[in-house]
C-alpha cells in the first residue's frame, strides 16, 4: 500500500528513543520529511542522524526542545515550517510521569506532571492545529491507561484520559477544516521505558513475566509494530480515521 507521505512533512516530539522515534524511522522509509524533538543535544544529532542514514540527510530536521517550556510549542512549528515550507502532521509523544501510588505522589509531582505531560502536549497540539491544513493529522502517543488503570502509575492514570478526550475534542473542532486527529494507546511494547518500569518494580524479570502473562499475543510489541501503525494513521491513507483512541498492545486492552 502506498500511504502517500512522500514529501510530507511531519513534527515527532520526543522522538529521539522508544516509540517517536520507531515512527520516524517508518515515515522517513516511506519518503516523508520528519523533525524530531529531544531534551538532549547529543541525542537529538545521534538520532537525526540515524534516521537520515535510513534515506536522505535532507529529509530528517533535529530541533532540541523541552515541551515543558512554554516557548517551545510555536518555535519548533516554525522551525519546520521555515524549512519545508509546509506541516502535514504531527506525532505528539506523552512524557512518562513518575510511577508510585496516588497516596504516594506530593503536589509537587502531580503539578509537575500536569505543566509537562498534560499542559506541554496541549499547547504543542493547540500550536500545531493552528499550522495544519485540509487534509493535515494529528496523533497523540497515549496509552491503554486510557482505557483502564495501570498498576503504579497514578499520575499517568490521571492525566492520559483527560489528553484522550481533549483529542476526541480537538476531533470534532478541526474535522470542518479537513484535519484529523486520533490517539494511540500504545500497551506493554519494548521500549527504554517500559524497561525502566519493569526494573523500577526490583525483579524485572519477573515483572516482565506477569505482563506478558495479561497480552493475548504473549509478548511485548516491537516499537517498528507501532511505529508501522502510526505512520498509517498519521497518513492520507487514513483520511477518514478520525476522533479514534487506537490500542497497539497485542490485545491487552480488555474495554471495547
Amino acid at each position: 500500500m502506498d500511504l502517500g507521505l512522500a514529501d510530507r512533512a511531519y513534527l515527532l516530539s520526543g522522538a529521539t528513543r522508544g516509540l517517536g522515534r520507531a515512527t520516524a524511522a517508518a515515515l522517513v522509509a516511506d519518503g516523508a520529511r520528519v523533525a524530531i524533538t529531544g531534551r538532549t543535544p547529543p541525542s537529538v544529532e545521534t538520532t537525526a542522524a540515524e534516521l537520515g542514514a535510513l534515506a536522505t540527510p535532507e529529509q530528517v530536521l533535529g530541533i532540541v526542545a523541552d515541551n515543558g517550556d512554554p516557548g517551545t510549542a510555536s518555535r519548533v512549528v516554525r522551525e519546520v515550517t521555515e524549512r519545508w515550507g509546509r506541516l502535514d502532521g504531527a506525532l505528539v509523544s506523552v512524557g512518562g510521569p513518575p510511577p508510585g501510588a496516588v497516596t504516594d505522589m506530593s503536589d509537587e509531582q502531580w503539578s509537575d506532571a500536569f505543566a509537562s505531560v498534560f499542559l506541554g502536549t496541549v499547547r504543542l497540539a493547540r500550536e500545531v492545529a493552528g499550522a495544519l491544513t485540509s487534509g493535515g493529522s494529528l496523533a497523540l502517543v497515549l496509552s491503554t491507561s486510557v482505557k483502564q488503570p495501570i498498576g503504579g502509575l497514578a499520575i499517568s492514570n490521571g492525566l492520559r484520559p483527560g489528553l484522550a478526550m481533549v483529542a476526541k475534542t480537538l476531533a470534532d473542532e478541526l474535522g470542518p477544516r479537513g484535519i484529523r486527529v486520533n490517539g494511540l494507546l500504545p500497551g506493554r511494547i519494548g521500549t527504554e521505558r517500559v524497561a525502566e518500569l519493569d526494573a523500577s518494580t526490583g525483579d524485572a524479570e519477573s515483572a516482565r513475566a506477569a505482563a506478558i502473562a495479561t497480552i493475548p499475543l504473549g509478548r511485548y510489541g516491537d516499537p517498528e509494530e507501532f511505529g508501522r501503525v502510526a505512520a498509517f494513521v498519521l497518513s492520507p491513507a487514513a483520511s477518514f480515521l478520525s476522533g479514534v483512541m487506537l490500542p497497539v498492545d497485542g490485545g491487552l486492552s480488555r474495554s471495547v
